[in-house]
């Protein structure tokens, strides 16, 4: 029962005690009205003997008395009706405004409680779906086999998401020589070093861990995993994964496809990551994956930087050297021009001057002589292809 309803009753038991009240004065007037007739009889009785018309004036004067009191006992009533059928007006406006409340209340109370039905039975679905997910991917991790192929999924959406292409910054599950190991990654570092890394990770126990029940067998399980983890290690470092003579650093990577799992090692025992690196193990997780692959991207691209820059300054090295033979040849081939300058100029002025010296003093003297200039003998031939054309007319 709400609030506004156990309001509405509080305010009808109000209207009721009143009118009830007033029910009670009524009743008490007619008793006192009946008490007076007793009185008045009995008054007649014992004083029989007194004047009928004193007693007369006097019940007349009583009688006019109470009438005036009844007269304002009734007016009082009626004002007193009055106020309590407003005060029910008031009442019933108030609450009919308060129904009108409720009932809005409860038509938005369906409304949201349909949306909150909707939204718990989506939420349930979505939960059953989610198990079953969850089921499938417990039963695919089940097989090591399985856990080993979504580790290796796991790197390579690490690798793409770092900008690795395969068989270009790392190749899968190359045999290293002489030593039958195949690492599941290597990745190709400058000056043909390589940096080996291990996928496989030991979860039996782990799962077993989160779904133990009791508290001893949470530590069992937890101890097994620790136990694994470490086993784990060891046998990272007897494959070969560092072996200087294949040109590999001192170091490899051994990933835990999982935040989680990674975490949780490091709260239960961090010394197994301490120990891991004192063996040139480096445990990563996808976040940290990704950080070592950034740093050694960076590695690769600063020295195939200085690699160009090498190249770069040895061609300069080349370009300097031919360029100093082109300006030897240009220079050469600048002094023999300006001798050839010179020569040319010597023609078009000493020599020339020399030459038409003669030439000058010849045509003085057959202009004195008024001699006529002689006909050019290459003016006399016919312009070449013209006898040819005319025999051709001919011949036409």
């Amino acid at each position: 029962m709400s609030w506004l309803a156990i309001l509405g009753m509080l305010l009808a038991g109000v209207a009721i005690g009143f009118l009830a009240a007033l029910a009670i004065r009524l009743v008490s007037e007619a008793h006192r009205k009946a008490d007076r007739d007793v009185v008045v009889e009995s008054m007649r009785e014992s004083f029989g003997s007194l004047s009928l018309d004193a007693l007369s004036k006097f019940l007349e004067l009583a009688k006019a008395k109470l009438d005036s009191e009844r007269e304002a006992n009734v007016k009082e009533l009626d004002a007193r009706k009055g106020l309590i059928d407003q005060q029910l007006e008031r009442m019933t406006s108030e609450l009919e405004k308060v129904s009108t409340l409720v009932k809005d209340l409860e038509k938005d109370r369906v409304a949201k409680f349909g949306e909150l039905a909707s939204q718990l039975k989506f939420t349930s679905e979505q939960t059953a779906v989610l198990a079953q997910t969850t089921g499938t991917l417990r039963e695919a991790l089940a097989s090591t086999r399985a856990r080993g192929q979504w580790g290796e999924r796991m790197a390579e959406d690490v690798l793409r998401l770092a900008g690795f292409i395969e068989n270009v910054n790392y190749v899968k599950q190359k045999a290293i020589e002489g030593a039958g190991s195949r690492p599941d990654f290597t990745f190709l570092l400058p000056r043909k070093l390589t940096l080996n890394m291990d996928v496989k990770f030991p979860l039996d126990n782990y799962m077993k861990f989160l779904e133990a029940k009791s508290e001893p067998e949470k530590i069992k399980f937890r101890n097994d995993f620790l136990k694994d983890v470490k086993a784990r290690i060891k046998e990272v470092t007897t494959r070969d994964y560092i072996n200087p003579e294949q040109n590999t650093v001192d170091s490899v990577l051994l990933f835990i496809p999982n935040e989680q799992i990674y975490a949780f090692i490091h709260e239960q025992d961090g010394s197994i990551l301490d120990d891991g690196i004192k063996h040139g193990v480096v445990f990563c997780s996808p976040l940290t994956l990704f950080a070592i692959l950034a740093v050694i991207r960076k590695a690769v691209d600063n020295f195939s930087l200085e690699q160009t820059s090498h190249e770069i300054l040895s061609l300069l090295g080349t370009f300097k050297k031919q360029w100093d033979k082109f300006l030897a040849k240009l220079e050469l081939v600048g002094k023999r021009i300006g001798d050839a300058q010179k020569e040319y100029e010597a023609l078009t002025t000493t020599r020339r001057w020399q030459l038409e010296r003669p030439l000058n003093r010849i045509e003085d003297i057959r202009t004195r002589r008024g001699l006529p200039v002689a006909a050019d003998s290459m003016d006399a031939m016919p312009a070449p292809g013209t006898i040819e054309e005319k025999d051709e007319d001919e011949i036409t």
